[in-house]
Parts: C-alpha cells; sequence; structure tokens
C-alpha cells in the first residue's frame, strides 16, 4: 500500500495530560511480566488519544479505543477503532465522498499479519454489498493507525528496547529511541507506515514514558515525536504526542475475521490502491 502524508485540519482543544497516581517502584525487568501474560483466549484493552501540538497550541488531534488478544508466542490479533477530531465545517461544500469518510469511525480486525478494515476513508471506496477490505499483510489500523500508538509495549522485543534506552523513574521508565531503532525490531511499526521508513524518518526521536501496574505491566504510555516520524512532511515546530492507557490485563478476549460475506478484497473500481491527489481540510493526502 502506498505511502501516505497528511495535513489535516483539527478541532482546537486543550489537551493537558493529567498527573498519574504515585506507582510502586518499578520491577527490574517488566519484559518478565508481559510475557506472564501470553495466554491463549486472554488479553489487555486500550484507549488512546493523538494531540498535535503547533506553536503553542494543543489540539485532539484523534482518538481511539482497542483489544489486542495473546497466544502463548505473544501478540496474535488485534481490534482497533479510531476516529479523527475533525468538524464538518472543516470540510467544502463540494468536498469528495472519500474525505467524507474521515468523519466516521475506522474500524481495524487483524488476525496474525492479515488486516481487514471497515468505515472511515475506506468505507467509502467499497462496493455496495461490502463493508469490509481485506490486505493480507496488511496495516495495524488503516489511516487512523498511521496517528495512533506507534510503540506497542505487548511486543517484548520493543519493551526491552525501550527498556536499554531508558532509566528508572517513580513508577515506571522514561527514555528516547529512535525510529530506527524502533524499526528494527517492532513488527507493529512495520505494519503502521504504508512505506519503508526513509533515512530521514529513521533519525527521527521518539520520547517516551512508561508508567507500570503493582505487576509490573504497563498501565500508561506517552510517546512524543516529530510528524516526521510517521513519514509526515514538518516544519520543525510540529509534534504528535499519544497517550495511552492499558486496563484489563488477562482478561478474556476473542477476536474473529468478519463473515466472509461481507469482506471484499477489491475496491469498487476493482483496485487496491489509495487514490492519488486528495485534498484534506487545510492539507494534501498525497501518495507517492
Amino acid at each position: 500500500m502506498k505511502r501516505i502524508f497528511a495535513g489535516v485540519a483539527l478541532t482546537v482543544a486543550a489537551a493537558a495530560l493529567t498527573a498519574a497516581p504515585a506507582q510502586a517502584a518499578a520491577p527490574k525487568d517488566p519484559v518478565v511480566a508481559l510475557k506472564k501474560q501470553f495466554v491463549a483466549g486472554t488479553g489487555v484493552k486500550f484507549v488512546d488519544r493523538t494531540i498535535l501540538a503547533d506553536r503553542g497550541q494543543r489540539q485532539i488531534f484523534m482518538r481511539r479505543t482497542g483489544t489486542f488478544a495473546f497466544s502463548k508466542a505473544g501478540l496474535a490479533a488485534s481490534d482497533i477503532t479510531g476516529k479523527f477530531n475533525f468538524k464538518q465545517s472543516d470540510l467544502p461544500e463540494d468536498a469528495p465522498d472519500l474525505l467524507k469518510g474521515l468523519f466516521a469511525a475506522e474500524r481495524t480486525i487483524r488476525i496474525g499479519t492479515t488486516s481487514y478494515i471497515s468505515g472511515g476513508m475506506f468505507g467509502t471506496l467499497l462496493p455496495e454489498d461490502k463493508t469490509w477490505i481485506k490486505f493480507p499483510k496488511g496495516p495495524t489500523g488503516g489511516l487512523t493507525g498511521l496517528y495512533g500508538q506507534i510503540v506497542n509495549i505487548t511486543e517484548p522485543n520493543t519493551l526491552k528496547t525501550l527498556l536499554k534506552s531508558g532509566k528508572a523513574i517513580k513508577g515506571g521508565y522514561a527514555g528516547a529511541i529512535t525510529v530506527g531503532q524502533l524499526n528494527k525490531v517492532s513488527a507493529w511499526y512495520r505494519a503502521s507506515l504504508f512505506d519503508k521508513p526513509t533515512k530521514k524518518q529513521q533519525k527521527a526521536v521518539i520520547s517516551w514514558k512508561l508508567q507500570l501496574d503493582g505487576k509490573g505491566l504497563p498501565q500508561r504510555l506517552v510517546t512524543t515525536y516529530s510528524p516526521v516520524a510517521i513519514g509526515m512532511d514538518a516544519d520543525g515546530k510540529e509534534t504528535l504526542s499519544v497517550d495511552t492507557r492499558y486496563t484489563g490485563w488477562g482478561s478474556k478476549v476473542t477476536i474473529t475475521a468478519p463473515p466472509a460475506d461481507d469482506v471484499t478484497t477489491e475496491f469498487k473500481d476493482g483496485t487496491s490502491e489509495i487514490p492519488d491527489g486528495l485534498t484534506l481540510p487545510n492539507g494534501d493526502v498525497v501518495a507517492k
């Protein structure tokens, strides 16, 4: 699938991060605590919020809710719904249906590396009798996945890389890694992009803060980075911050593929490519 660069108009809102309650001292090896959760039929839920900061203003960009399902080997499946925080007034009256899809929630079910996407911009491109499109080796969350939490702490190697790059703080850890480091260890990050990261992109720095619960499991992860980290053009003054909260570790989880009759492998025009030259409110989507 092609790389997408997007500039968007957002609803301005205050989005200060709330302080978390004090936690017990961070355990020596949270990776061990994570691996103990790898039991088939169980998982963890999360919610996250993406915030754009630009020249002193902080704006809510997008919100997501989701579930990760585990197997004995690790992450087995995910079910994520994301929605951009747009206003109808951001679009001109003659805007194409594709852009109107930005106001709808986008849901992605991913089992192994096979993705099923429904709603959002993708929903406007589907045949009338289909509600899902299937992508073998597909993205983690469609278009919204590009702007969600790109650091997946359910991957042991990713969590281990964070800890090596950070230091212990009260209740958890904090530090910074480069996109190049993340790309090397995280299948989730690689799948979230629409193309391989450029050399410039790999140099982008991701600052992070991880808070743990009493069992040493991730409770909250906040990452902050330039839009360059996800392949967007940026002037150096913009940052994205994703605040993710995890709940229900070890709860029963079942994630299944959509009914086959509702699924297509092609858009209504017979292709599976993202159309070129789309203009978003106050910006462009340019497929290359």
